[in-house]
């Protein structure tokens, strides 16, 4: 049964005069494709076929929901070369990262089918009088909310654990990347999966909205920024439904005395320009030290300035464009801005002149609270370089932010692994590199970077419903 709120709007023209959505090519600015959007009726229409999918997925037994994921895996290994070309096409993705994405999709696929009957196995506890069990159940159908930057990489990483526990999910995918959601349930339905455990919403927002408020779904995971994140959780928890929520981050690299500077920077220039500078986790903001802030600073911006633009296709380039042309003017707009409060441009600082959405590749200084570029996350090619008095300012700088996804510290291990632990306000930690999402590892953050976690046992646990069983002896 629906809620009233789906009861009542089933033939509501959407507020939307938009139709359909073109996805264009950021690198040759052509339209690559046309999609329709469905109708609010539509959208019930896809709920209700998961709401009623759930009640027979849910019942199969576990070594039977792995098998269609097992499929996938392979579909995915036979066809990951194609598949790579196709988001480096739609995103401007290089096309080495992207491979990596489909073959880190992979590795979720395998990790996920053999520790799922570890992670979801009954656990017996004692119980005076008899014994006790925690089972781990399904719960119904979530709703997934994610966005362009990894196409394929951010519908798997959860979709894997929940439809493996037995839950149903809709994704509501990024418009910009509608051709990898769509690849994505292609190979789903060809590995097996039966109708209805995953399909593809394509929602206008104002619907959307009012879709996740019914009581069929039971739960959300979003990933993008702060401000819809909260309105997300607020319009959850007024229908008691629980969210994980993978937000924004400016993430902060700690750079210390006892630094191998070389190391760091190369490091640090991989993190910032990683998925074209459009990665949550990206290295964002560096505070260096005083007593190494020249040395690290001067060989970053040499660095940068090597840095070739160009067809993401070829393997000599090493960034591509921004997705889209209102990203990119949001980017430059928030560099100029910075510029006008007072900050330093090293190198670059405009969009490039050229075909693509491209922005050079950046380095700022003389950054202050207030600015865009200190306070805000920067979504492309555009390194912050802040100076510290000494490693306690550097720590405190960092943790001022209202973000703390991911971060990073270099220097001498004896010193920089209890800061790492003890110290740096963020849900994930790099110390001596830089290293993306790992299937065995949380992945999540703290304040305005969200809340839950995803990989691992607890990407299987946050959407089941963790049951106590007491058996009292006869």
């Amino acid at each position: 049964m629906l809620n009233n709120i789906a009861k009542t709007k089933t033939t509501r023209p959407t507020k939307n005069d938009s139709n359909v959505f073109e996805s264009i090519n950021p690198y040759t600015e052509k339209v690559l494709e046309t999609y329709p959007y469905d109708s609010f009726a539509n959208l019930v229409e896809k709920m209700q076929i998961a709401d009623s999918a759930f009640k027979d997925w849910s019942q199969v037994e576990l070594e039977d929901r792995l098998e269609p994921i097992k499929n996938f895996a392979n579909i995915l290994r036979k066809n990951k070369q194609k598949y790579s070309r196709y988001i480096t096409m739609e995103m401007g993705k290089l096309y080495e990262q992207a491979l990596q994405e489909v073959e880190l999709c992979i590795s979720i696929c395998d990790y996920c089918v053999d520790k799922a009957p570890e992670f979801l196995a009954d656990e017996e506890k004692d119980l005076d009088g008899g014994r006790a069990l925690i089972t781990y159940q399904p719960q119904g159908v979530i709703l997934s909310i994610q966005p362009w930057n990894f196409p394929f990489y951010q519908a798997i990483r959860y979709l894997v654990p929940n439809i493996i526990a037995g839950n149903t999910t809709l994704l509501s995918h990024a418009s910009s990347v509608w051709g990898s959601a769509r690849i994505i349930e292609s190979a789903l339905r060809d590995a097996g999966l039966p109708e209805g455990v995953f399909q593809l919403i394509y929602p206008h927002s104002e619907d959307l909205e009012e879709i996740y408020a019914c009581r069929e779904i039971r739960g959300v995971t979003f990933t993008g920024s702060a401000e819809t994140g909260a309105k997300i959780a607020e319009t959850a928890a007024k229908n008691l439904k629980k969210t994980v929520l993978e937000l924004g981050g400016n993430d902060a690299y700690i750079i210390t005395e006892s630094a191998d500077i070389a190391s760091a920077v190369k490091a640090c220039v991989m993190g910032r320009l990683i998925n074209n500078g459009q990665t949550c986790t990206a290295a964002k903001r560096f505070i260096v030290v005083d007593k190494v802030y020249r040395e690290f600073r001067n060989q970053y911006v040499e660095m940068m300035k090597e840095v070739q633009m160009g067809d993401p296709m070829e393997k000599t380039t090493k960034l591509g464009p921004l997705v889209r042309r209102d990203q990119l003017e949001k980017l430059n707009n928030q560099v100029q801005e910075s510029l006008d409060l007072g900050a330093k441009c090293l190198v670059g600082g405009h969009i490039a002149k050229r075909q693509g959405f491209f922005f050079e590749p950046t380095v700022l200084e003389n950054l202050e609270a207030g600015m865009p570029a200190y306070d805000d996350e920067l979504f492309g090619p555009v390194a912050c370089l802040i100076r510290a008095d000494d490693l306690d300012h550097a720590i405190d700088i960092a943790n001022e932010s209202q973000f703390g996804l991911g971060s990073g510290i270099f220097g001498s291990q004896d010193e920089v692994i209890e800061v790492a632990k003890r110290k740096i306000d963020a849900g994930m930690v790099n110390i001596n590199g830089y290293a993306a999402a790992k299937p065995h590892l949380p992945f999540g953050g703290v304040k305005d970077s969200g809340y839950g976690r995803e990989h691992a046992r607890f990407g299987f646990h946050e959407f089941v419903n963790i049951k106590a069983l007491q058996i009292f002896n006869n």
